[in-house]
This record gives structure tokens, sequence and C-alpha cells, in this order.
């Protein structure tokens, strides 16, 4: 029996931190086992912000070698670099004919990024949600991990999907959302004031390749009070937070001496943060030391780029076959 596809991707912008780990690799790791998953560095989604093409190649490669430390297999997994299957760009090109100017000024990103960048409203910001319909269905995947703020995008693609399959033969599955029926990990920050990012607040954020001493510095800051002063006190959000990272690194009865701690308002915040910043470098340490050691083989990582470039485009020629078949664009 053939397996159901899957489809992500994630941008070379930033370095990977905690809540990327258990907000989405860590469920493709799982993933990769009963699906057949393609996992791409969409490098041109990141061309629609003017980075500055010269750092590009290092910034892929480190996303990739992230991603492999992290446990993602390419012999299980299809991993690949979005500019190197063409059959995206003429994809891209047939959709935009069914994608209209108004629906694509009202996506929430795109309002988003036309206050921050007033100055750079270009046409493929516009048209991002286009490109990435084109990334899913390309493999006709019948499934796509996103998180809350890729929602409106998903309903988007299978709109654009639903139309091409409306006006020229049924060919693309509907996309759905995909997180094995379980509730998101979101990832608070240090500072309390939502989850962790690549570039709001780096003091704030837990990275995969901080040093030891970073991480132990950054929790050793995290906001803290003077603790509850009665029983069965409602931890506050910031608190909360420090024991949701807790329970994602430490082990069930550190987290459960801290708890007590807590409720019979003994605890010493800066015991738990001494504890949890060992805790994480325990954690994190192992992939940084791994992803650096990937990130200097430029060999292996050519390897893995060229294997998933070929798996890929063997993937999209069978699909854009078909899709010129159906549009009636084959005239020989």
């Amino acid at each position: 029996m053939e397996k159901e596809i899957v489809m992500s991707g994630i941008r070379p912008t930033g370095y990977l931190h905690l809540g990327n780990y258990f907000g989405a690799v860590r469920n493709y790791v799982r993933m990769q086992e009963a699906y057949s998953c393609f996992f791409m560095v969409a490098d041109l989604h990141s061309l629609t912000t003017h980075p500055d093409t010269r750092e590009l190649k290092t910034n892929v490669q480190r996303v990739l070698a992230e991603n492999i430390a992290c446990g993602l297999d390419p012999e299980k997994a299809t991993l690949y670099c979005q500019s190197h299957v063409f059959e995206t760009s003429e994809l891209y090109l047939y959709l935009n004919m069914l994608a209209y100017k108004g629906e694509l000024e009202k996506t929430v990103t795109f309002k988003e990024k036309v206050r921050q960048h007033p100055e750079n409203v270009n046409a493929g910001l516009l048209t991002y949600p286009v490109l990435q319909t084109a990334d899913i269905i390309l493999h006709r995947a019948s499934y796509v991990p996103v998180g809350k703020d890729q929602e409106q995008h998903l309903e988007m693609a299978r709109n654009f999907a639903n139309r091409f399959n409306h006006r020229y033969g049924d060919v693309f599955p509907e996309p759905k959302a995909f997180n094995f029926g379980e509730e998101l990990v979101k990832v608070p920050s240090l500072d309390g004031t939502g989850k962790m990012s690549k570039s709001e607040n780096q003091n704030a954020t837990l990275y995969l390749n901080d040093s030891d001493d970073q991480i132990r510095n950054k929790l050793k800051k995290a906001k803290t009070d003077s603790g509850p002063t009665e029983p069965g006190t409602p931890k506050p959000d910031y608190i909360e937070n420090l024991f949701s990272l807790m329970s994602l690194v430490s082990d069930e009865s550190t987290v459960q001496h801290f708890e007590t701690a807590y409720n019979d308002c003994t605890i010493r915040y800066g015991d738990m943060k001494k504890q949890l910043g060992e805790d994480m470098v325990k954690f994190i340490s192992p992939i940084r030391e791994k992803a650096e050691v990937i990130q200097h083989d430029q060999a292996y990582l050519k390897q893995i780029m060229e294997m998933g470039a070929e798996k890929a485009r063997k993937s999209a020629r069978e699909t854009m076959q078909i899709v010129r078949e159906v549009m009636g664009l084959n005239y020989f």
C-alpha cells in the first residue's frame, strides 16, 4: 500500500529554536516513519524580503544541517531545496491565473508585511500563498503540518487546488492540516510576552545553536517574582512558562519536585532556573554539536541536496505531466 504524502517547508532565515523543534521538527521526525515526506527549504520564499543572497547558500545548508541533527533522515524523507525543483515555478505561474488580487490582499501575513515594510510591497509578497500552494500540491500532498499562523494559507491552498480541479479536471487532493491529532506545542518566550521567535527577542529565545553558557545565562535572566505566599496560589503566566519549559526537557520527578515546592510556598526560583539551565544544556548541546559537524561537511551536504532534488523532481515531473495534459498544453 502506498504511503500518504506529507509536505512542509521552512524558510532559511534565522536559526532554529526550541519552539521550532517542539512545534514542528519533532513531529516531522515521527512523520517520516509512517508517511512519504517532502520537507523543503523555502529559499524562493525568502527572496520576497530581499535578503543578502550571498548568505543564502550558508543559510540553506544550516537549515538542512539543523533538521538532520534533530533526527530527519535523508534516506527516509525527501529533503530538498525549493529552487532546485523548476516545476514549482511553472505550477506557480498556472495557479496565479486562478488567484485574485482582492483575496490575496486580504491575507493576514500580507497585511502585516505591508505594515512592517511599506517600501517593499512586491508581487512575490502578494502572491506568497500561491507559491506556497504550488509547493504543497506539486507533490499531491494530502497532509501539511502547520501552526495556527499558517491556517489561512492552507485554506487558500485548498481553494486554489479546488479551483484548478473544477476548471481542468480532478488532479489534486485537498490538502489538510496534520499534527497527529494532538494539540500543537507552543513554546513560550523567556520574558513571558509570547512564543519564541527567530527574530523578535533573541535574549528570550533558546536557539538550537546557543552555547551552553548562553543557555544558562538566558534562563538565569528569565522573568520571575518573589514566589507564592499562600498554598495553591495560581501561577502567573511567566512562572507557568518556566514550568512548561521544564516539562519539555526535565525528568518528571524534577518537575514534580518544583511543583510541590511551588504549592507549599518553598520554591526558590534561582534553584529552579539553574536546574532548568542544566537540563536544557543536556537537551540542546547534542543537537548543536551534530549540526556543526554536518554544516562543515560540504561534500555530505551537496550529496543530500542532490539526492533530495532528484527525488523531488521525479515527483514534480509526474505531477506536471498530468497538469499540462488536463490543461491542454501538450501540443505534440
